[in-house]
C-alpha cells in the first residue's frame, strides 16, 4: 500500500488502477549508504521511485583540466529519477548516489515505456518535473558562472595592478643602469678595449630590451584601465611606418628579408588626426611580428591606400602582408589578448625581437589593438592557416579614419541608444 500511495502522489492524474498496475510491475530494493544507483555516462534501463531514504545527484565537470563532481540536488521520499535516459534512449546525464540507506521501487525499461504509452498523464508529470529540474540546473549554473566571472574580474584587476606596480618599480633601477651604461660607454678605457666595448654593447641591448618590456607593461595597463592618453595632431601615416622601418634595417639585412612598399599615388596626401608616438608603436609591433614569423629570405609587402569603409567612412588603410608560417583561423580571435604566444612553445621562448619564431611577452598585439581603438580605427588579421613548409602567410590590416577622431567618436556615442530613465 505504501508504494501505491507514493506512486499516486508522484503521478496524481493517473487512475488508481493504472497506479496499481505500475506498482505490480515494480520491485522493491534497499541499498546501503554510498551505493551508486545511476552512473553518469552509463547506458542503464531502470526507473526509480524513492520509498525511503535520500540520494544525491552529482555531475562531472571539467575544472582546469581535471574532472570534479558537483552536487546538483538531493532527492528524498516520493521523488523519482532515471526516466530521461530511458525516454531518450541515451546515457545517464548524472550520477545518483545513496546518502544513507535508501529503499526504492525499480521499474525496468519495457514496463516503464508501456506505462508511459498507456498513461499520457504520467508522461506529462515527468515532463513537468524534468523541466523544473532543468530550470534549477540553469539557475545553479548561471549563479556559478556569475561567481566565476566576478572571480576572474578580481584576478584580472589584481594582475593589472601587479603589472603596473612591477613596471614602475623596475623602471627606476633600469633608468639608473642605463645612465651608468652610457657613462661606461664614453670612458676612454672602454672605447679603447674591444672586449669591454662588446660587454657594454651587450648591457645596452639587454637594458633597452627590458626598458621596452616595461613600457609595454605600462601601456597595456593604461589601455585596460582606459587611461591611455592620445595626443591628436595631424599625422602622415605613411611617414610613421617609413620611420619605423629604419629600426629593422639590421635585422632585415641579417635575415635577408625584403620589404616592398606599395603606396597609392594621389595628388593629395591624406592626413589623419592621431598620436605619432603611439602609432609608431603599433607599426613597430606589426612589423616585428611579420619579421619574426617569416623565414629568412622571404618578402613582406606594405600597402597603403585611401578607402571607404562602411563603419569608419573615409579611411586610410595600411596592410602588412608576410609570407610566413601563418596562424590557425581558430586562433585569430585570441591573438589580441594579453600574453598570447601565437602557438609558440613557451619552453622554447626567445627574447629576440626579430629572430625566426622569437618570443616576447605577448603584449604587442594587445597594445596595438588598444591604440588603434583609441584612434577610432580598426585592426584585423587574416591567415588561411599555419604551415611551416607551405608558408601561407599572414595579412594585417589597419584602418584609421581620415578626419578628426574626437568628433567621430562623439558622434558614434550619440548614435548609440540611450538607456531608459
Amino acid at each position: 500500500m505504501e508504494a501505491i500511495d507514493l506512486l499516486q502522489r508522484a503521478f496524481p492524474e493517473m487512475s488508481h488502477a493504472a497506479v496499481a498496475e505500475l506498482a505490480s510491475l515494480a520491485r522493491e530494493r534497499t541499498y546501503p549508504s554510498g551505493t551508486i544507483l545511476c552512473k553518469e555516462g552509463a547506458y542503464e534501463d531502470t526507473f526509480y521511485l524513492i520509498l525511503d531514504g535520500r540520494v544525491e545527484i552529482l555531475k562531472q565537470f571539467d575544472v582546469a583540466g581535471s574532472e570534479r563532481e558537483r552536487l546538483l540536488r538531493h532527492l528524498e521520499r516520493g521523488d523519482f529519477f532515471g526516466e530521461m535516459a530511458i525516454i531518450v534512449d541515451g546515457p545517464r546525464s548524472a550520477t545518483v548516489r545513496a546518502v544513507a540507506s535508501v529503499s526504492v521501487l525499480e521499474i525496468d525499461r519495457d514496463s516503464f515505456m508501456k506505462m508511459v504509452a498507456a498513461n499520457p498523464s504520467m508522461a506529462l508529470a515527468m515532463v513537468r518535473t524534468t523541466i523544473d529540474r532543468l530550470r534549477a540546473n540553469d539557475r545553479l549554473q548561471i549563479e556559478e558562472m556569475r561567481k566565476a566571472f566576478e572571480a576572474l574580474q578580481r584576478l584580472d584587476r589584481a594582475k593589472l595592478d601587479f603589472i603596473e606596480v612591477a613596471a614602475h618599480e623596475l623602471r627606476t633601477p633600469i633608468t639608473v643602469i642605463r645612465g651608468y651604461r652610457d657613462v661606461m660607454a664614453m670612458h676612454p678605457v672602454v672605447q679603447g678595449d674591444a672586449n669591454l666595448s662588446r660587454i657594454v654593447q651587450g648591457m645596452s641591448e639587454g637594458t633597452e630590451r627590458m626598458f621596452d618590456i616595461i613600457n609595454s607593461m605600462l601601456d597595456v595597463s593604461k589601455i585596460d584601465s582606459q587611461t591611455l592618453q592620445v595626443a591628436f595632431v595631424p599625422v602622415l601615416p605613411r611617414m610613421v611606418f617609413v620611420d619605423t622601418l629604419h629600426a629593422f634595417d639590421k635585422a632585415l639585412k641579417e635575415r635577408n628579408i625584403t620589404i616592398r612598399q606599395h603606396h597609392q599615388k594621389s595628388p593629395t596626401v591624406p592626413f589623419i588626426h592621431g598620436d605619432p608616438v603611439l602609432l609608431s608603436k603599433v607599426f613597430y609591433q606589426l612589423l616585428s611580428n611579420a619579421i619574426k614569423y617569416s623565414p629568412d629570405g622571404t618578402m613582406i609587402d606594405i600597402i597603403s591606400r585611401e578607402v571607404m569603409d562602411e563603419q569608419i567612412g573615409h579611411a586610410f588603410e595600411i596592410i602588412i602582408a608576410d609570407r610566413g608560417i601563418g596562424i590557425e583561423p581558430d586562433q585569430i580571435p585570441y591573438i589580441f589578448e594579453k600574453f598570447y604566444q601565437g602557438g609558440n612553445n613557451v619552453s622554447l621562448h626567445s627574447s629576440s625581437k626579430t629572430a625566426f619564431r622569437g618570443g616576447g611577452p605577448g603584449l604587442g598585439l594587445a597594445i596595438s589593438k588598444g591604440i588603434i581603438d583609441a584612434h577610432g580605427g580598426r585592426i584585423t588579421v587574416e591567415s588561411p592557416g599555419r604551415d611551416e613548409e607551405k608558408l601561407p602567410g599572414t595579412t594585417c590590416r589597419v584602418l584609421l579614419p581620415i578626419g578628426t577622431p574626437e568628433k567621430d567618436l562623439i558622434l558614434r556615442k550619440e548614435d548609440q541608444p540611450k538607456p531608459e530613465s
